[in-house]
């Protein structure tokens, strides 16, 4: 984790990134109105020596053209005081909106280019508190805090000046006072700080759980879990409730034990000036002025300011650990390492001419790799065909766990490739590796003769259409749905493709159609339907290879024979690979994969599979439970 002060140097780095005119306006805004606000300590000491000097004189002729003059003054002083904080105030609302927006952007940026793997390692709860809870906390510091803590740092500093001017002992005395004022805060506000950093963890790992049952509803109701629900939230929300009690107990208590020093302080610094008044004793200080009322007095209101500002900088501790808390969270979210890709080969439209491949701009219905080859200077194209061979592949999501062993296998173009095999024997693994989800430890994986390694991801992924077990629709008409496959697709293409999925019949029966508004989770869909529009969408994309996992298993045996039929025409023309436990989905397979923890122990077409009675036999026949 950053350290402190790192964190806090990279959001002033961001924040003047974000506003680099602004920020600066700003700062000297902030900068003059602390000034000013010091000043009145200056002119309170004029005025009193005037009447002091007038009452020893007994000269009143001119105090009130003098004392009127510095009180001219001190009015254009807080006037422009006045405009410099409207300023601020005006344009730190729109800095601190607006960077919470950028952020937010350059959060979302980031995490669009994060792996899988960072997904499926991390709580989606969590990731959700990101957003809310840690970007809340820059919101107050960045709003409230830094203005304050830079307007009482400044004013420390004035007062602090002034109060040299006049007098080094009270100076001096005064600054005793707030050394007590600093050793509270750092007990108790250390303290405050651990417990308020221990908060936002908790408050993320709540975020998470409740995000997780929300998920996980209709299970925790079937199996009766609702008690032990309860028990596992009231653990997890007692935990919160101590990390937030101990750093708001230990934050309320800081405020008065600063507030009672500081008043305790000023009593002493009256008794001690009243002293040395009454004494004539000699004072040291740069204007060289003996003591005097005119010195003692303002010293009391400068006592009262010096040791307010002080407070009030310890009173932002909490919110600036939260803050810096949330910051650290957000900051190992942007420097999580992207998705690495350092593919060179791309995906272009093509035709044929004079018996040579030659890419062109328009739209053709052929698409090739276009594979630069930077020794020779020259360019060769290759026409997408779904030619994939994996070369005795070893994968493990974690180098110490391998998954797959020794994978071989090739699937012509045309070709249909079943998996069938127990849950946990490798088969999704095969195809996240195809996408490069994942990339493999060791052997190749070619497609159309190409290294997988050296395609760029976007247009290896582009030249697949997948159909996920777990359907993953999202807010927008149906016709927005199925365009996600390919945005530029018309609304006949969408149509087309919905019709040859088998989606046509229930869509045009929505109340409004292809235009009716679904949502990711919440909606009338049956679970059915939801795949088929996704299958639907796979469709559109019109990609030479597909691969269904489990594309069927959330369909009825009458949608199955629909959707089957969609699926061949589908099929037609182009490499598919096919996981499915139905093994009635597999029969026309070119050839069918029968795999058993990570390994390929029987490959073949169904009957040479059947006439073996291995593995295959077994389960095709009952003989045999899938694990």
């Amino acid at each position: 984790m950053n350290s402190r002060k790192h964190i806090v140097k990279r959001l002033l780095k961001t924040l003047f990134e974000f506003y680099p005119v602004m920020m600066p306006v700003v700062i000297a805004c902030i900068l003059f109105n602390a000034v000013i606000s010091s000043i009145p300590t200056v002119f309170m000491q004029n005025i009193i020596a005037i009447v002091e000097q007038s009452w020893q004189s007994g000269d009143w002729s001119s105090v009130s053209g003098r004392i009127l003059h510095f009180v001219s003054i001190l009015i254009v002083f807080y006037v422009l005081s006045l405009a410099a904080g409207f300023a601020f105030n005006q344009m730190m609302a729109i800095i601190t909106q607006g960077f919470l927006m950028k952020l937010r952007e350059k959060m979302f940026r980031t995490m669009e280019k994060l792996p899988i793997r960072y997904f499926d390692t991390h709580n989606h709860g969590d990731i959700m508190s990101y957003y809310t809870n840690d970007i809340d906390t820059l919101r107050q510091m960045i709003s409230q805090s830094l203005p304050q803590l830079m307007i009482s740092t400044v004013t420390v500093v004035t007062v602090l000046g002034i109060m040299v001017y006049y007098s080094l002992w009270l100076t001096l005395l005064i600054l005793c006072g707030v050394v007590f004022m600093l050793w509270a805060t750092k007990k108790v506000g250390g303290s405050s700080a651990r417990f308020f950093l221990a908060q936002q963890k908790t408050i993320g790992k709540t975020e998470g759980f409740i995000e997780e049952m929300m998920n996980g509803q209709k299970v925790i109701k079937v199996f009766n879990h609702e008690e032990e629900s309860k028990r596992d939230f009231d653990a997890i929300n007692e935990q919160l409730f101590r990390d937030a009690e101990s750093a708001n107990r230990f934050a309320n208590m800081l405020m008065p034990i600063l507030s009672n020093i500081g008043n305790v302080l000023y009593v002493i610094v009256a008794l001690v000036g009243g002293t040395l008044l009454l004494t004539g004793a000699p004072n040291v200080s740069v204007s060289g002025m003996a003591f005097s009322i005119s010195i003692v007095v303002p010293f009391l209101n400068m006592t009262k300011q010096f040791c307010g500002n002080i407070s009030q900088v310890s009173n932002q501790v909490n919110s600036v650990v939260m803050a810096l808390a949330g910051a650290s969270r957000i900051f190992s979210l942007l420097d999580e390492e992207p998705e690495m890709d350092e593919g060179y080969v791309t995906l272009v439209n093509a035709k044929e001419e004079n018996g040579e491949i030659v890419e062109c701009p328009e739209r053709t219905g052929m698409w090739a790799w276009r594979h630069p080859h930077k020794a020779e200077g020259t360019v060769t194209y290759t026409k997408l065909a779904g030619d994939v061979r994996l070369f005795d592949v070893d994968f493990g999501y974690t180098p110490k766990k391998i998954v797959l062993h020794n994978i071989t296998l090739y699937a012509k173009p045309g070709q249909k490739v079943a998996f069938v095999g127990a849950t946990g024997a490798g088969k999704t693994t095969i195809t996240n590796l195809l996408n490069r989800f994942y990339d493999i430890a060791d052997g190749k994986i070619r497609y159309d003769g190409i290294n997988i390694n050296k395609i760029k991801k976007a247009d290896l992924r582009r030249s697949m259409g997948i159909v996920l077990q777990d359907t993953n629709l999202f807010t927008g008409t149906v016709m927005d749905n199925i365009r996600y496959g390919k945005l530029g697709a018309t609304d006949e293409e969408c149509i087309k493709a919905a019709q040859l999925a088998g989606a046509h019949d229930f869509i045009t029966r929505l109340p409004e159609g292809y235009n009716t508004v679904i949502s990711g989770t919440q909606d009338n869909l049956s679970q059915g339907q939801r795949q088929l529009i996704s299958i639907a969408r796979a469709a559109v994309a019109d990609p030479p290879v597909m691969i269904l996992d489990e594309a069927t298993s959330s369909i009825d045996t009458r949608t199955e024979a629909i959707v089957q039929r969609g699926m061949d025409a589908l099929m037609v023309g182009r490499t598919v690979f096919v996981i499915a436990h139905r093994l009635s989905t597999v029969q026309n397979s070119n050839v069918i994969m029968v795999l058993e923890h990570g390994r390929i122990i029987e490959r073949g077409d169904h009957q040479s599979l059947i006439a073996e009675k291995g593995k295959y036999y077994q389960l095709y026949t009952g003989a045999f439970e899938l694990e």
